[in-house]
């Protein structure tokens, strides 16, 4: 008996992970007591040397704690709280909205295109989702645009946030699988302009389908002079877009790391704060204890992943997920990449993304790096570019799908009181269709997310 308990002890752990987490205990704790208990239990049945637990203290410092390139994460959390209180969202919408009001489902698509622009200053979907809630939902509603339609528009569009870089889930990614942050930027931007694309056609089309969900513009919002139009496109547009390009064409054309590019990003964002007349000492305060906090949240996640993951492998973990996967009879690449990424879409059900790329990341990375997909992407070098890509267009469903979407509790905390929470469900549907859609495309098109880092050169 103790010989099969010490055989199987890393499935065990996995398994009790999942246990431990679905009874509702913090994430944090949950992965680095699981860590620890089974450390203990692998030692006193020989499997688990005692001083490996010193070597988690060391992990922990070596690769979180002084890791520079994870300073970004807070930086770019500061630099969306920044623009939140800025007003400059308010004022993007309404030039977007003008410059498409002759557009089918003008409003929606003003959305859309407005969550895409500050997918990449804000990064941060809660506060992506938050922010579009507030300005765009009571005015898509006062015109009367059907609810599901709004509450799923908004809720697309803001978890862009998490794929158009900068973003702090791609950051995160990179660091997890030792691949550089602005490889995997340049692969990400493609397919998040693929998926705002499809949101566009579906809204646009489903609009023109039934003109009666998306009512048009009244006229006094179609007359306009040039000077006024113009001053709005100024007014409304250009700082977010400038931003926008500032903070990626660092990246790209090789002047700033992703580290770098967060510390631009948030000079940026203060001074567009000052240009609206909004910075003072007490928006500061605010933005920068709500970056501490969420920082504080996300590196303590860290922690406890690294004490799990290194405990999984000691134990044998790597060899017993291929020898499980083979018994099952998925043994080839295929096979075992597409039961990744749907392991990874049924997770998004009940967890968030930071949870599940601690949970598979670490356990398949080392499966999936001894394969070689060269056959299909061009190089065997470009596939963590590649399926980085995938996971974080597969992730995107985790904010969207019952019971736990974050997105899902984002919208249901601004939605009007006669909204529930089936209708919010009924709209997010037909957007986790297309991100479904987004990741076959990617998958079968690889080079949606390899062509931008081959011609920038961030493959070589």
């Amino acid at each position: 008996m103790l010989d099969w308990l010490a055989e199987h002890l890393a499935l065990i752990m996995f398994i009790a992970m999942f246990i431990v987490i679905f009874c509702g205990y913090p994430v944090a704790f949950v992965l680095g007591g699981t860590g620890l208990f089974f450390g203990l239990l692998g030692w006193s049945l020989g499997v688990f040397p005692i001083q490996g637990l010193t070597n988690i203290v060391l992990r922990m410092w070596g690769g979180v704690a002084v890791d520079p390139v994870l300073t970004s994460i807070p930086m770019f959390i500061l630099m969306g709280t920044v623009l939140e209180r800025s007003g400059s969202a308010k004022d993007m919408l309404m030039a977007t909205q003008i410059l498409l009001k002759r557009v089918p489902g003008a409003l929606a698509v003003a959305v859309m295109v407005m969550g895409t622009i500050l997918a990449a200053p804000i990064g941060v979907v809660g506060a992506s989702v938050v922010l579009l809630s507030l300005i765009a939902l009571p005015q898509m509603l006062g015109r009367g645009y059907d609810v599901r339609l709004s509450i799923g528009t908004i809720a697309s569009a803001g978890t862009l946030g998490i794929l158009i870089p900068p973003s702090i889930m791609i950051v995160v990614m990179g660091e997890m699988l030792s691949t550089s942050a602005g490889a995997l930027f340049a692969a990400a931007t493609i397919p998040g302009f693929v998926l705002s694309g499809l949101y566009l056609a579906y809204i646009v089309g489903y609009s023109m389908l039934k003109p009666e969900v998306a009512p048009p513009l009244p006229p006094e919002a179609l007359t306009q002079t040039r000077t006024e139009f113009w001053r709005e496109m100024w007014h409304g547009l250009f700082p977010m877009t400038f931003l926008m390009v500032v903070v990626l064409g660092a990246i790209f054309a090789g002047f700033a790391t992703a580290t770098e590019s967060a510390g631009v990003g948030v000079l940026g964002s203060l001074l567009i704060a000052w240009m609206n007349g909004c910075l003072n000492w007490r928006m500061v305060q605010d933005a920068i204890r709500n970056a501490c906090r969420a920082n504080g949240l996300v590196f303590l996640i860290f922690l406890g992943a690294t004490g799990f993951s290194y405990v999984f492998r000691v134990l044998g973990g790597d060899e017993l997920m291929l020898s499980t996967l083979a018994g099952f009879g998925i043994d080839t690449k295929w096979e075992i990449l597409i039961f990744v990424m749907v392991l990874i879409f049924l997770l998004g059900f009940p967890f968030e993304w930071i949870e599940i790329c601690l949970i598979v990341l670490p356990v398949f990375y080392p499966i999936l790096a001894r394969l070689d997909f060269s056959d299909h992407i061009g190089q065997a070098n470009w596939f963590m570019p590649w399926f980085a890509t995938l996971v974080a267009v597969n992730l995107q469903t985790a904010f969207m799908t019952p019971p736990f979407g974050a997105t899902l509790f984002y919208m249901r905390g601004t939605v009007p009181p006669g909204v529930t929470m089936t209708d919010v469900y009924r709209g997010m549907t037909p957007f986790v269709i297309l991100q479904v859609v987004g990741l076959i495309l990617c998958l079968w098109f690889p080079g949606l997310s390899l062509w931008l880092p081959r011609v920038t050169g961030l493959l070589d």
